[in-house]
């Protein structure tokens, strides 16, 4: 399976790359700090993804995409606002923002090349599909593109 070439992979990291010899606590802190992304990438991944499939994406479609309800949504669109990823209008759509725009394509490449390259690996797609989800939001630029090497018969 080939990987698309000229897709950006790189998010912002936002602690560094620990020594090779770093103790628990600085690894535990990279892990705590991606795991503080993954929720805004996910939305503003499903969002831009909504707005393809319908034109908008509503708080509702959110809700049913995440299995959350329509109060949990709403909190989190309102971090995603605070943040500068999206923007709401009392009674429209949610819209997102360049940066939120940005976000969303990164994140979507992410997913892709991870899952692409658990697929090359002969983990079943379900299986694949479930791991990727968790996996993208933690492996590093280095790794990324590493899989990607990997994917392009580099």
């Amino acid at each position: 399976m080939k990987a698309q070439k000229n897709i950006p992979l790189r998010i912002r990291r936002t602690k560094p790359v620990p020594a090779s010899g770093a103790g628990t606590a600085v690894i535990q802190q990279i892990t705590r700090a991606a795991h503080s992304q993954e929720r805004a990438q996910d939305y503003v991944e499903t969002i831009a993804d909504l707005i393809v499939e319908h034109g908008e994406a509503r708080a509702i479609d959110l809700a049913k995409a995440f299995g959350v309800t329509h109060v949990t949504v709403i909190r989190t669109v309102q971090r995603l606002q605070r943040d500068g990823l999206v923007n709401t209008r009392p009674y429209r759509s949610i819209f997102l923002t360049e940066a939120g725009s940005r976000l969303a394509v990164q994140a979507k490449a992410r997913h892709r090349v991870v899952l692409e390259f658990l697929m090359a690996l002969g983990v079943p797609e379900g299986v694949a599909k479930v791991d990727a989800e968790g996996i993208e939001h933690h492996v590093s630029p280095e790794t990324l593109e590493a899989f990607q090497r990997v994917l392009s018969g580099a």
